[in-house]
């Protein structure tokens, strides 16, 4: 097992006090330069004249208060077993992955608003696609970074409460996590680490272009990241959020993996283009992605839960539809999933499975 050890504790009182990084202390890297995390070769967040000039001076698209999901209230298998690979929309970036006898979660939200204030913030307007008491048991969460609408608290700590899951996330998320909810199990990476399960599954803990913030005080003070899952029913490309960058990420994994089963990429919350070009995708650049990582399918998430941009509730999924069109690329390879919506993956191409034979020989 390759992995960096809990960073609880890390970071001295006297550093807090100095404003220096509260949640990771270690070397300086290609991506971290002592006090913050970056995208090489990438772009910071936007400051805040861009943050007063997006709120203040454009204009967003009307949510409806209600967005009901056909598919609401599935109640999913215990377990899915040999070569299946099963994906259920809970909403926005959470979602059940059910593989290899596992069951996966990412990024888990139950909670009415996204928001450090119970009372104020970006809020649902559909319920979770699966409700809380009729999850099956949970073994693995994977945390791709720190903002509200991926790490959430109360989430977590129910998690816990109910499942007792083990926590994969990258660095410094630990010590958010543990400040709550402080006998989670949890295990930390940098980009390029991996974690062995019991279950012959491999999470590598990749990069991704975006950043991370829990206030005003603490940006790019823990790290954000993508996951690689290599499983016995193929391998699973899963980005929480990012820019595309050009596509240099993708580039990256598919040169270290040479394909994947499924990808796993954001669709939503990329208006105005100006101001989030740089962190999130919009669903060109999606399907453009999902090209380069030669990915048999792609789940779409990041839409439709929380308005967290300007774009329309369903924009995400009609501009998806045209960029693949456009691609020559059939709507059954790529599905932007609804809450409560199962897919059941189809298995790899030839190709795609040759590559994967490939990269685990070492001839890629």
């Amino acid at each position: 097992m390759e992995h960096r050890p809990d960073s609880l504790g890390a970071v001295s009182q006297n550093d807090k006090k100095a404003g220096r990084n509260k949640y990771y202390s270690g070397p300086v890297s290609d991506h971290f330069d002592g006090t913050v995390f970056f995208n090489p070769g990438g772009n910071p967040p936007n400051g805040l004249r861009d943050l007063l000039k997006w709120q203040f001076g454009e204009k967003r698209n009307r949510w409806p208060a209600s967005f009901d999901s056909p598919y609401s209230g599935t109640a999913p298998d215990a377990r899915v077993d040999a070569g299946g690979l099963r994906i259920t929309m809970v909403g926005h970036a959470t979602m059940l992955i059910q593989v290899a006898g596992l069951n996966i979660l990412t990024d888990p939200v139950w909670s009415q608003r996204v928001s450090p204030l119970s009372f104020v913030g970006p809020k649902r307007v559909n319920t979770p696609g699966i409700a809380f008491d009729r999850l099956p048991d949970i073994d693995l969460v994977l945390l791709t970074h720190n903002h509200y609408d991926h790490l959430d608290l109360d989430t977590l700590s129910r998690l816990h409460k109910h499942h007792k899951p083990l926590v994969i996330t990258p660095l410094g998320n630990d010590r958010i996590v543990h400040s709550a909810v402080p006998h989670m199990r949890m295990e930390t990476g940098d980009w390029g680490d991996h974690i062995d399960l019991d279950c012959d599954v491999r999470v590598h803990i990749e990069p991704c272009h975006h950043w991370s913030a829990r206030g005003s005080r603490d940006r790019r003070m823990a790290l954000w990241a993508a996951f690689v899952l290599e499983t016995p029913a193929g391998r699973i490309y899963h980005i929480g959020d990012t820019g595309f960058h050009d596509g240099g990420n993708y580039r990256a994994a598919f040169d270290k993996y040479g394909g994947f089963r499924l990808a796993i990429l954001p669709v939503g919350a990329y208006e105005p283009r100006w101001f989030m070009k740089d962190h999130h995708q919009n669903p060109e650049e999606a399907v453009e992605g999902f090209e380069i990582c030669a990915a048999d399918h792609a789940v779409g998430h990041h839409w439709g839960t929380f308005q967290l941009t300007n774009e329309a509730i369903e924009a995400p999924t009609e501009a998806l539809s045209e960029a693949l069109v456009k691609k020559g690329i059939s709507p059954d390879r790529f599905r932007a999933l609804r809450p409560g919506e199962s897919w059941d993956i189809p298995a790899a191409s030839q190709g795609a499975e040759s590559a994967m034979k490939n990269a685990a020989s070492g001839n890629l």
